[in-house]
């Protein structure tokens, strides 16, 4: 699945669109909690924002259940009783029935602060389905992971080359599906408009990173149709490691199958010797020279 997006800003805000926000959580006029990092030298890379719906101080409580529930009328009111009655606060959730149509699985993003430990609760409910108590029986089984948001802050003002937390932002709403840089970072980013950004996500845990790149940095996007074979990526990634380009992105997807698959890359020229001339003049006759039908289909300059 495509987890990325570029996009331009427009003055200081940046549009996040319907697919990504509708993954995320993103309602136009909610509240979303945001943290600026600055990347190090190295790298096209120059600062990133992370936006969350949950704020920062509660990262380290936050945990990903998974709950898989009898397909029947009562399945999913009994496992909301449950975690109410353990006291696990419910944030962000999803359920879809399952292929077979015999199981409904719950994915649930939950504050565990006043829950207790999570492995008591693991044992709690083993103990009341070993028993087949009735406040369980539509419940084949729970699971529990923590978040893990809070490695995005552990580390990161070291010396070994990782981002570091500059500022962290107060709530800010989101207004005409746009988030509004200026409105806490503007005396850092003062100079976007028009820029491309890197909007990535993490669908599991509802976070958003804006990526801005660094000036000098110069972003192409190729797209083209290759043989559906292994091996097939190598080959056309291969014609352009010479060419001193930094991939930021690849994406690909089967057009037919063990036939054409679609491959999308967005590199860095910058710091190439090749122009984006010479690029479009070259690529598609060094794709010609490959093993199989290598088409380039698209090139466009980015910025």
């Amino acid at each position: 699945m495509k987890i990325w997006e570029f996009a331009k800003v427009n003055g200081s805000s940046i549009k996040v669109d319907s697919w990504m926000s509708d993954t995320m959580g993103l309602v136009d006029g909610g509240y979303v909690y945001s943290t600026l990092f600055k990347h190090p030298a190295a790298g096209p890379k120059d600062y990133e924002i992370i936006l969350s719906v949950f704020p920062q101080e509660n990262y380290r409580t936050l945990t990903h259940i998974t709950m898989y529930l009898d397909d029947v009328p009562g399945s999913s009111a009994q496992a909301a009783n449950f975690l109410a009655a353990k006291e696990i606060n419910i944030l962000n959730s999803v359920s879809l029935n399952g292929i077979s149509d015999t199981v409904i699985v719950w994915k649930l993003m939950a504050d565990m602060n006043f829950a207790g430990e999570v492995d008591i609760l693991r044992e709690e409910f083993e103990a009341l389905k070993a028993k087949d108590d009735p406040s369980v029986s539509k419940i084949r089984r729970i699971d529990f992971k923590p978040a893990e948001i809070g490695r995005l802050f552990k580390g990161n003002n070291s010396p070994d080359g990782n981002k570091v937390e500059v500022r962290r932002g107060y709530p800010s709403s989101i207004k005409n599906d746009c988030f509004d840089v200026a409105d806490q970072y503007g005396d850092i980013l003062s100079d976007i408009d028009g820029q491309n950004v890197l909007i990535t996500m993490d669908a599991d845990s509802w976070i958003l990173s804006i990526t801005f790149f660094k000036k000098g940095t110069r972003l192409v996007k190729v797209g083209m149709e290759i043989p559906d074979c292994p091996g097939s990526i190598t080959q056309a990634l291969s014609v352009i490691a010479d060419w001193n380009v930094n991939l930021i992105s690849v994406f690909s997807k089967v057009k037919i199958c063990y036939e054409t698959m679609y491959l999308e890359l967005v590199m860095d020229i910058g710091k190439s010797d090749k122009s984006f001339r010479d690029i479009c003049d070259q690529l598609p006759g060094a794709m010609d020279v490959l093993n199989g039908v290598f088409l380039v289909k698209e090139l466009t300059e980015l910025n």
